[in-house]
């Protein structure tokens, strides 16, 4: 999105794609703020990062995880005993998401 030539960012189309109702009052703050973005980004794409190694993160992720052990927790009695509504004896009863029919 290079904007060299310093042509004028349409702000209300911008808003319009977005699906965003801007007050008239704040389509001349962003148009600032829009073209100050665009410069900013065009000079970033001036420096060289041929040296720099591609990363994804700006720090190592690592994951600390504890082994995957099955566990006894409580009872199956006590948490259906605790829900709202149970189906068959076995089973949580949740209220229907999508339409159509559902299991009652």
């Amino acid at each position: 999105m290079s904007n060299t030539n310093n042509a004028a960012i349409d702000v209300k189309y911008v808003a319009q794609l977005a699906r965003i109702d801007l007050a008239e009052d704040a389509v001349e703050k962003l148009q600032q703020d829009m073209q100050n973005i665009v410069e900013y980004i065009e000079q970033l794409s001036e420096l060289d990062v041929s040296n720099i190694e591609p990363t994804a993160h700006a720090a190592a992720l690592t994951n600390v995880v504890r082994e995957d052990e099955a566990k006894t927790s409580f009872p199956r009695e006590t948490m259906l005993a605790n829900a709202p509504a149970v189906l068959n004896g076995e089973t949580v009863k949740v209220p229907q998401v999508l339409p159509g029919e559902g299991i009652n």
